[in-house]
């Protein structure tokens, strides 16, 4: 247990170091004008500067689909662009972040990653009614612009000067007294002179592509946990499945022989990895014979599977599935999330739909910090 809490500080340690060793441009100046672009959109079109050329005013408004804090504000967002639709703004949105620089355990309130994939499912899950871009390639727009954090807005007038340059609003989470991109707008649509030009921001981090490095030595890490493999009978899987404890249990019954089983094992170690900071706890439960748990735990080293993983020791099938849960009727993969208390939320016989799982675990968890609670 002393050598995995090491391992983990070494990856939130290279967490931390990574972040300071890509840091974010200068930017424009207030007054400085618009950069030219020419970005994909997640309705599979590239979108450039003249399209909107039309609007009064442009409001950019750089988020992802990962981060907390844009999570937070993603209803808000879409609150905002439908109030000023009509009074000449367009709203963009673009996502500044380099997929591939987005750590496993930074998706620990999300359901998907930052690539263009990813942010077209997001776009039609929230029913977006705004272009939704994505710089993560070059990210040469989002240097030039200024980027920070996500979210982080950006907004010119009808000259394409930047007359606004910071946040949402002053609370992310706790009552709002100061929307600050709203006032902009409306003295921008007013012909007056924004009275608050720039505002501090906050959120996660943009992910430049310097960070790419950072995930290889998080995942270097990762590999180094130690993959144990305990056993476990029908009256300890009892009180397993009772869960007693703060977190949501994700448990998983598997063997080596099952070949779907085996296919869909990489997706469980990648949520292992995404929620282990959260109050959630990934188990795995081999029903190979006892016999071969040597077989088992070799399979579950090569797929550094650091979480909890039980050899299941009975071989009366029935009173394994009594003890997992009455209502399987014994094929496998099968897999249960189990709420504190031991209410079991979501069960499914054979292969799991790893994002529709994901949703489940990301909705339940909670998606922002106002969710959050204390890992011990």
């Amino acid at each position: 247990m002393e050598l995995k809490c090491v391992h983990v500080f070494l990856i939130l340690l290279s967490a931390f170091t990574t972040s300071f060793a890509a840091q974010s441009p200068k930017g424009l100046d207030l007054g400085g004008r618009l950069p030219p672009f020419n970005l994909p959109g997640v309705d599979g079109k590239m979108h450039m500067a003249k399209e909107y050329a039309a609007a009064k005013v442009l409001v950019l408004m750089f988020t992802c689909n990962h981060c907390p804090t844009a999570q937070a504000y993603e209803d808000r967002i879409i609150k905002l662009e439908a109030d000023y639709r009509d009074k000449g703004v367009k709203l963009i949105a673009i996502s500044p972040n380099n997929a591939e620089a987005v750590r496993l355990n930074e998706l620990g309130y999300a359901d998907l990653g930052d690539s263009l994939a990813d942010m077209k499912v997001r776009a039609k899950n929230k029913n977006y009614q705004f272009p939704f871009l994505y710089d993560g390639e070059t990210q040469e727009f989002s240097r030039k612009v200024g980027v920070k954090v996500t979210p982080h807005v950006f907004i010119f007038d009808a000259d394409r000067k930047l007359r606004y340059n910071g946040r949402i609003d002053n609370s992310e989470v706790h009552e709002v007294s100061g929307r600050d991109t709203r006032n902009a707008l409306d003295d921008l649509l007013a012909g007056r002179q924004v009275k608050v030009p720039i505002t501090r921001v906050f959120g996660c981090s943009t992910k430049w592509k310097e960070k790419v490095a950072g995930v290889a030595r998080a995942d270097a890490a990762w590999a180094k946990l130690p993959v144990e493999l305990e056993t476990i009978n029908a009256v300890g899987l009892k009180s397993l499945v009772a869960n007693k404890g703060e977190d949501y249990l994700l448990i998983n019954a598997w063997a080596t022989w099952c070949l779907t089983c085996v296919e869909e094992f990489p997706e469980l170690v990648k949520m292992g990895r995404m929620y282990r900071r959260r109050h959630f706890k990934l188990v795995t439960l081999s029903v190979d014979n006892p016999d071969h748990k040597g077989l088992a735990h070799k399979f579950l080293k090569r797929s550094q599977a650091a979480m909890t993983n039980y050899l299941y020791t009975g071989h009366d099938r029935d009173e394994l599935a009594e003890a997992l849960d009455s209502k399987w009727t014994g094929p496998i993969p099968y897999t249960l999330l189990v709420e504190p208390g031991g209410k079991v939320i979501y069960r499914k016989e054979g292969p799991f739909d790893a994002q529709a799982l994901k949703t489940m675990i990301a909705d339940t968890l909670g998606r922002t910090y106002a969710s959050r609670k204390k890992k011990n």
